[in-house]
């Protein structure tokens, strides 16, 4: 049963709510067919155009192969060390200008992991993401079976990968904007020694031309890098298919703001709107804090538990996205799947604290339990038992 607790005049909120008055959502126009721009640190959606529209995602696709890279990292099943040998059939099918992008490999030569991420990340090269799928998994095919299984995981209700890269597949692989951003988001949050270490690298250096036999240098083709403060990523994306995309992120004074700009026309107009999107969301949009991090907002009903109750509090400055200037009226509701079933420990996610406002996007932030809660022991799981005969 989901749990709705009404909090308008809380303690804690009193100042998110305080003097009421009208706003509307700040407007932008975009050339971009396809567009989308979260808040990641209030929840916000602060713009959408198209953003459910099924679409080739080229080299954007890579973002979910570098996350499955990030997941096994973190488990432990991959090495940042760890060599793969490039194959001379993979080394023939992406190797000349018809494979598209490319890091340069050579066919027997060992790459380890981190350089095939750089590869994957910084050059955008295709041949890095097949030897570093092949790699993992034996063959690229087997390798997408757990890039599917990442994106289930984490939502992407929308998408499907059918190879490591994004190269064109008769439309097998295809995401939304929404979920570019989710997995923008994801690998974010859940990998930031990952992110930083390899999505804000400027150039990467690998291979060696043919001729003189000079290192070849290439650099990121992050639009944002260096054209916008604390920008730190993510993935550029363009096959004639898709044309030009990007999924980007940047951020400034603890605002985290991740978009997707998807069928532009040309490298210029990517780089232009990329640019002028985020600064957008930037001067447009404030941060409000809201409830200051452990601060207590409600009590979560606890089935099973050694208590028949527990706290609800922030995991950290929960702050909402409001049109600069502006302190709209709002509602706050706390919403949680409950009773909560016990046991759980404290620091976990159990409800959501979800604020609205008219004309402004919805926002949710998480909460989190107060406190350890035990199962029950057997005396107290009886009685609960019997309780509910009478309900």
């Amino acid at each position: 049963m989901t749990r709705l607790l009404t909090y308008l005049a809380a303690p804690a909120l009193a100042m998110a709510i305080a003097y009421p008055v009208a706003a509307n959502a700040p407007q932008f126009d975009t050339p971009a067919p396809v567009a989308f721009m979260e808040d990641v640190s209030t929840g916000a959606v602060l713009y959408a155009k198209d953003a459910d529209r099924r679409m080739p995602p080229a080299s954007m696709a890579k973002m979910m192969t570098v996350y499955t890279a990030f997941e096994m990292l973190r488990r432990g099943d991959l090495k940042l060390d760890q060599e793969f040998e490039v194959r001379p059939e993979t080394w023939r099918k992406w190797h000349g200008p018809a494979a598209g992008s490319t890091m340069f490999l050579s066919p027997g030569e060992k790459v380890s992991v981190a350089n095939l991420l750089y590869g994957i990340v910084v050059l955008s090269g295709n041949d890095a993401c097949v030897v570093l799928a092949e790699g993992i998994s034996g063959t690229e095919e087997a390798f997408v079976q757990r890039m599917n299984e990442s994106a289930k995981k984490l939502g992407l209700t929308n998408s499907n990968f059918g190879n490591s890269n994004g190269w064109p597949d008769e439309g097998r692989t295809y995401v939304t904007a929404r979920d570019l951003a989710t997995l923008a988001a994801a690998t974010i949050t859940d990998h930031p020694k990952l992110y930083k270490q390899f999505y804000s690298r400027r150039d990467f250096t690998w291979g060696k031309t043919l001729g003189s036999g000079s290192a070849i240098t290439q650099a990121n083709r992050d639009p944002l890098l260096g054209r916008v403060a604390g920008a730190d990523g993510l993935k550029t994306g363009h096959t004639e298919e898709a044309g030009y995309g990007f999924t980007g992120s940047a951020e400034q004074n603890g605002r985290r703001l991740v978009l997707v700009l998807a069928g532009l026309t040309s490298s210029n107009q990517r780089i232009a709107e990329s640019v002028r999107f985020m600064d957008w969301g930037f001067r447009a949009w404030q941060a409000k804090p809201l409830v200051k991090k452990g601060r207590k907002v409600a009590e979560a009903d606890v089935q099973l538990g050694d208590a028949a109750t527990v706290g609800l509090v922030a995991p950290n400055d929960l702050k909402v996205a409001l049109p600069a200037g502006a302190v709209p009226a709002m509602t706050a509701k706390v919403v949680y799947q409950g009773p909560v079933k016990a046991p759980f420990k404290a620091g976990q996610h159990i409800a959501d604290l979800v604020v609205t406002s008219p004309g402004l996007p919805t926002q949710t932030l998480p909460l989190v339990a107060e406190k350890d809660v035990a199962g029950a022991g057997f005396f107290g799981r009886a009685w609960a038992g019997l309780m509910g005969l009478f309900e």
